[in-house]
């Protein structure tokens, strides 16, 4: 199996196992992973932030690590990229405002590239206007913006994933063993 290049989306605030994990994980199994994020270059860091559930309503929000990004947004060629990851956070609800990061998002599910997204990652997938007749996961309060986009949503445990195709979305961070096994198969690699 050839190593696949992946493009993961981030922003400051992105959450932090959600960007952490998944990228050391592809970096373990050996594929390459760019991650880039508006306005900043190689060798920049985004800072992160910790999502937990407590018992609250919602989660909570404590600082994470700083994360090193190691490609030039400026320089991303999405056709140049195998896979897309969208790793959650509060990173998507601005980034999504940024037309090229639309465009990128837009390059892979035209080119019906694999897609990966989870938590609030959904949402750049929906402000990209690519979910119709797709099935997807998300943290619940995005859920409404899958249906606004004419997905679907499919409300599923924290630790699972919903495979629809070749996208494969979960609701948070505990479902990491879900949809990165799921991603890897995907993206043609046989665990």
């Amino acid at each position: 199996m050839a190593a696949k290049k992946i493009l993961m989306l981030a922003g400051d605030f992105v959450e932090d196992y959600e960007i952490m994990v998944p990228y050391q994980t592809l970096l373990t199994v050996g594929h390459h992973v760019d991650v880039v994020c508006p306005g900043k270059k190689a060798g920049e860091k985004v800072k992160t932030a910790v999502h937990d559930f407590e018992g609250d309503q919602t989660y909570s929000e404590k600082p994470g690590h700083n994360f090193a990004l190691n490609k030039d947004f400026d320089a991303v060629k999405p056709e140049e990229y195998d896979a897309l990851y969208i790793p959650g956070g509060r990173a998507p609800e601005y980034i999504r405002r940024n037309q090229r990061i639309l465009d990128i998002v837009k390059h892979f599910a035209d080119s019906k590239k694999p897609i990966a997204a989870i938590c609030h990652g959904i949402q750049i997938l929906t402000a990209a206007n690519v979910v119709k007749g797709r099935t997807l996961t998300c943290y619940p309060a995005v859920g409404p913006e899958v249906i606004l986009g004419g997905g679907t949503y499919k409300e599923v445990p924290a630790d699972q994933a919903v495979v629809d195709g070749n996208w494969v979305t979960s609701p948070a961070w505990p479902g990491h063993p879900a949809i990165l096994r799921e991603f890897i198969k995907i993206i043609g690699h046989n665990l």
